[in-house]
């Protein structure tokens, strides 16, 4: 097993601590799909609960941590996953949270935040600006700053879908992972390295937002000046240097793919699927489409990772039937 940050014990741990409404999400074999990407696939729905994305199995391990500690507030820097799951987790347990945001985020995604009870502050930049804010405001306050994909419990909170991926009673080949900062793909990444290694590691990022998959293919951190994506929840420019680490250990490919894919996966999971998803959660379809033949005759699972999406954006981007 390679050596990442993360650890199989503390991830199977953490199943005891995150609320059960975020654990077991559906996975099932999707053969309307299948005609239109020429292999079987299985889809693991991170959608099905209270925040719409995976993110809350990792916060649910941040603020038990900070609960038990005694602290009583935290702000993170979010395009908007992290920072509804953080405010919903944190709720439970008597948190104050303050979320950074870009101005130019997904209204449904900031509006859902102050619906859960967080401090919101928007910044005209993009996400990393907002992480700059939130890092001094963090300083300035002296409270606890929650760093997605840094802090080891966003990875093993998001880890434990691979748990779930490598007790089932499915053979996969390939499991395709949105990649963004990272903690999904390294969480993920390391269970099926540790329990199922014959199960190919797949990333799947957009031409438009390519630091990270770049940093993976030289091996060191490459950065970028801008991004220039419709998926806002991987559009990071300046990869984590430990996260890389934990990436290079146990990914075996990322690749990129284009906006027009991400679309038409998009449209693919809503008119195959009935599922309605971020562009995110479109990447590991897209990937599907623009190399059928890498995938002909395999079986693949990917991970539908959120579906909070702005109904006008969404509505451009798939059409008014979805055709």
């Amino acid at each position: 097993m390679p050596q990442t940050r993360l650890d199989t014990a503390r991830i199977r741990a953490a199943r005891r601590v995150i609320d059960p409404v975020f654990l077991d999400t559906p996975l099932y074999r999707c053969e309307a799909l299948e005609a239109d990407l020429g292999c079987a696939v299985s889809i693991k729905l991170e959608t099905a609960n209270p925040v719409r994305s995976f993110k809350a199995r990792g916060t649910e391990l941040v603020t038990s941590l900070l609960a038990d500690s005694g602290s009583r507030a935290a702000v993170c820097a979010s395009a908007g996953n992290l920072g509804q799951a953080l405010a919903w987790s944190a709720r439970g347990r008597g948190l104050d949270v303050t979320v950074v945001a870009s101005r130019h985020a997904t209204a449904a995604k900031l509006e859902r935040i102050r619906a859960l009870g967080a401090r919101l502050e928007l910044v005209d930049g993009d996400h990393e600006l907002a992480r700059e804010r939130a890092a001094a405001i963090a300083l300035h306050d002296g409270i606890r700053l929650v760093e997605d994909s840094l802090d080891v419990e966003t990875c093993e909170g998001a880890a434990t879908i691979g748990l779930e991926l490598a007790d089932s009673q499915a053979s996969f080949d390939a499991v395709l992972i949105a990649l963004g900062g990272g903690a999904l793909a390294t969480g993920v990444g390391h269970v099926m390295k540790d329990l199922a290694p014959g199960v190919e590691v797949i990333c799947v990022q957009p031409l438009g937002a390519p630091a990270m998959t770049r940093s993976w293919r030289q091996g060191r951190v490459v950065t970028t000046e801008f991004t220039d994506t419709i998926a806002d929840g991987v559009a990071g420019r300046r990869p984590i240097p430990a996260v890389l680490d934990d990436l290079l250990a146990v990914a075996d490919d990322a690749v990129l793919v284009r906006e027009a894919s991400i679309v038409a996966g998009m449209r693919l999971l809503l008119d195959r699927a009935g599922l309605v998803v971020e562009p995110s959660a479109a990447l590991g379809v897209a990937a599907l489409l623009e190399d059928r033949a890498r995938f002909a005759g395999r079986h693949v699972v990917t991970i539908v990772c959120g579906s909070n999406v702005d109904k006008d954006a969404y509505g451009r981007w798939v059409g008014p039937d979805g055709r």
